[in-house]
């Protein structure tokens, strides 16, 4: 079976920081890009950042450019998001995704480009 683990949500105060893991499973690894979303009460889900499958080229929404990073350990089958210098918006329900690397990075902040989900973990920024 298909698998995406995040882990490693909390509660911090703002200017802190966390890393999120998502480890896979059940899915040939190496052929998919990693994307993070992130989801508000209230609010649409909304694209954080991804990677490519095998050089590992990052993107990132403006809303956490330079502050947040991730990084995939394709040995392990996981990527992480390390999050620093957080503040109270980015308070939100952390899901990862797997995105076919054949359908182009350039559209990794599209939600419907991912083939699998998460189920995600919860961040707090507390002010």
């Amino acid at each position: 079976d298909v698998q995406l683990q995040a882990s490693g949500g909390g509660l911090v105060q703002a200017g802190g920081s966390l890393r999120l893991s998502c480890a896979a499973s059940g899915f040939s690894f190496d052929d998919y890009a990693i994307g993070w979303f992130r989801q508000a009460p209230g609010k649409e889900r909304e694209w954080v950042s991804c990677i490519s499958s095998r050089d590992g080229s990052p993107d990132y929404a403006d809303s956490v450019r330079g502050r947040f990073t991730i990084f995939r350990d394709n040995a392990k089958n996981t990527v992480y998001l390390q999050m620093n210098s957080l503040k109270p918006e980015d308070t939100a329900v952390y899901y990862c995704a797997a995105m076919p690397s054949y359908r182009g990075l350039v559209y990794c902040s599209d939600k419907d480009s991912y083939d699998y989900w998460g189920q995600g973990t919860q961040v707090t920024v507390s002010s």
